[in-house]
């Protein structure tokens, strides 16, 4: 298993067992052909079959093929979120494993990935063969979807993709949302997206797994993907514009009516009571809707600045300058140095200085620093002893601060012996 590929391939699969032999065959062909490092990842999205088993006959004797097995079928956008969680390679393919998609196509959208530096490239099956019941909803899909994300892309929901590694883990996929991936690539900061046409076989086992349900599927997954790029961490801009958009205009029904109730009641022309108007009813229906609105996304706000997620952005890189001063930089300690030139030296301040002691002029100097005075006496003999200040001996207790009451200097005697008359 190569520690870093070049190429991770991530097929998710439901009771795929006739065409995953054969897909594995040709793609080891076409990548053995382009040289290229490879791991294959297979997801098995609670098969019911023997798919299970081929995978683990293919993990058994190639180093470089991986399964992973759900408990239960969990859909296609689960697969390939756990697929894109465990890839390493340097560029990300997506395939189907019905066989329609052509493994010979590969090799080009790695060029476009590594050579011309695409974010993400998505292929587009110009000429289909799908049912027509298939392919005129997915048109009118992929049409509302190009208007919806500005996105121009003629195949959203192509399964054959190639992504860098770096978009992959900066996305989260969840329900049906791997039909607007390039949206959610988008959204995510990666804009170089392109388009290639790619081959397209008609299937070759079994049936379809998606119904018509997709489609109602996918165009509530739309709108809700809008909603959560846009307005995800300010939920009021949306429903407190709405909000304040109808209570302004209930509010200006309600001043209406009232107003011509009073002209009419002035010029003594027949009028209805209030609550006979449609009208009234109808601006009371946008006052109360305007405050539930705006109350939403209030509530909206609190959830989002209580989320965990609020300030979490995708960031490219980061760079610094490489001439920036530390502490042990040279350049700074001169600095500080000169900067602390007329300041005045700090003293060192124990607590408990050492005592010093005081030499006398008749006392010599001992060069082979050995104590000449006796052992330590005991404490009887210390008690006993008499105090050296009231004796006037020579020797002087030491100070306990030396610092703030330095040591006089003796008195010199009378150097010509003289007495004092």
């Amino acid at each position: 298993m190569h520690k870093n590929p070049d190429i991770s391939i991530i097929i998710p699969f439901f009771n795929e067992v006739e065409s995953l032999p054969e897909l594995y065959d040709w793609l080891k062909r076409v990548l053995k052909e382009n040289q290229l490092r490879y791991e294959l990842l297979f997801i098995d999205d609670g098969s019911s079959d023997q798919s299970w088993k081929v995978i683990e006959n293919l993990v058994a004797r190639e180093p470089y093929v991986r399964g992973i097995k759900f408990r239960r079928n969990h859909g296609k956008s689960a697969a390939l979120h756990v697929g894109f969680q465990e890839a390493r390679g340097n560029v990300v393919i997506t395939m189907d494993a019905d066989l329609q998609d052509s493994p010979d196509e590969i090799p080009a959208l790695y060029r476009m990935i590594v050579g011309e530096n695409y974010d993400l490239v998505s292929g587009w099956k110009k000429k289909r063969y799908d049912p027509l019941g298939k392919t005129l909803p997915s048109k009118f899909f992929n049409y509302t979807a190009r208007v919806v994300s500005g996105i121009k892309l003629h195949d959203f929901n192509c399964g054959l993709k190639a992504y860098k590694n770096d978009v992959v883990k900066s996305i989260e996929i969840y329900g049906e949302m791997h039909r607007y991936i390039p949206i959610i690539a988008q959204s995510a900061g990666f804009r170089k997206i392109a388009e290639k046409v790619v081959e397209h076989h008609p299937r070759k086992y079994g049936e379809s797994k998606f119904g018509i349900e997709r489609m109602i599927k996918g165009f509530l997954d739309l709108l809700s993907l809008k909603f959560i790029t846009k307005f995800s961490k300010r939920p009021m801009h949306l429903f407190g514009s709405l909000g304040t958009l109808m209570f302004v205009t209930g509010g200006f029904l309600t001043v209406y009516v009232i107003a011509d109730k009073l002209y009419k009641q002035y010029q003594d022309l027949p009028l209805r009571s209030v609550t006979d108007q449609p009208l009234f009813f109808l601006a009371l229906l946008f006052v109360v809707l305007g405050v539930q609105l705006f109350l939403a996304g209030f509530l909206g706000e609190l959830i989002s600045r209580n989320s965990g997620t609020r300030n979490e952005y995708s960031v490219q890189s980061k760079i610094e300058s490489s001439s920036r001063l530390t502490p042990n930089d040279t350049r700074f300690q001169s600095n500080r140095s000169a900067n602390n030139r007329n300041e005045r030296p700090r003293r060192e301040y124990s607590p408990n200085p050492k005592p010093t002691q005081e030499k006398s002029d008749n006392q010599k100097i001992n060069p082979s620093n050995t104590p000449t005075t006796p052992p330590s006496s005991t404490k009887e003999e210390i008690l006993k002893s008499p105090n050296p200040k009231t004796e006037g001996d020579a020797e002087k207790s030491p100070r306990k601060n030396p610092r703030r009451y330095p040591k006089k200097r003796p008195r010199p005697e009378n150097p010509g012996g003289e007495t004092n008359s």
